[in-house]
């Protein structure tokens, strides 16, 4: 993390802490720089007002040599400056004041992804919003977790990984309960789509994530 007011960064290094993450602070952009050279990160949170160089600068250097998410972390609001950063590189753009654990979210969410597209053996599924984690068996919408049961968590992953087809009820069944179908069993599925869809806070009118397709079956 490059940013040269002490208490901001201070406190972001104590909350990222908390999380199990090591941090590395830089006052200045020259002590990033020497510091990038010689260590291998997984992310950086670059202010765009430094002293010396600016976080823009910062971040094209960067971008030169490596593809690990960057976060410019600014009290600018003004649109250019966000268009700016994303242009050169950047991943996400946070304006201060920030709530830390807002910060530490988007922590997260940039690891997650630089994870699903480096290569490393973890499929992620990813549905507008919605991300599934195959092997860690979790679950974020909108960078909240959704804490879910083991049957639910085999319904939206089979949903995820048809997305846009339809799943009959009959097929779901039985590859999530490994049992056979009977006319009774679909009252068991919509049973756990409805749970679903109230963890997901997605149970208006016209549903954004799991669709009833009447008479075969659900889809994402």
């Amino acid at each position: 993390m490059v940013e040269d007011e002490q208490e901001i960064s201070e406190l972001v290094a104590f909350y990222l802490n908390n999380e199990n993450y090591e941090v590395d602070t830089c006052e200045n952009g020259q002590t990033a720089l020497a510091k990038i050279a010689e260590t291998e990160y997984a992310l950086a949170i670059l202010d765009v007002m430094l002293p010396d160089i600016s976080g823009f600068e910062l971040c094209k250097t960067i971008r030169e040599k490596y593809t690990y998410p960057v976060i410019m972390l600014t009290a600018k609001g003004e649109e250019i400056d966000k268009i700016t950063g994303l242009t050169i590189g950047a991943d996400d753009y946070i304006t201060k004041p920030f709530r830390p654990l807002e910060l530490v979210a988007r922590v997260k969410a940039q690891l997650r992804r630089a994870t699903q597209y480096s290569g490393i053996k973890r499929q992620v599924l990813v549905v507008k919003g919605l991300e599934l984690d195959i092997e860690k068996r979790n679950v974020f919408l909108n960078e909240e977790e959704l804490f879910l049961t083991p049957l639910e968590f085999s319904i939206l992953k089979l949903l995820m990984e048809r997305k846009d087809q339809v799943v009959s009820s009959e097929e779901l069944f039985k590859e999530v309960w490994g049992e056979k179908y009977f006319t009774n069993s679909n009252n068991t599925i919509m049973v756990h789509i409805r749970h679903l869809r109230e963890k997901m806070l997605d149970t208006g009118e016209k549903h954004q994530y799991i669709q009833t397709v009447w008479g075969v079956g659900y889809k994402i």
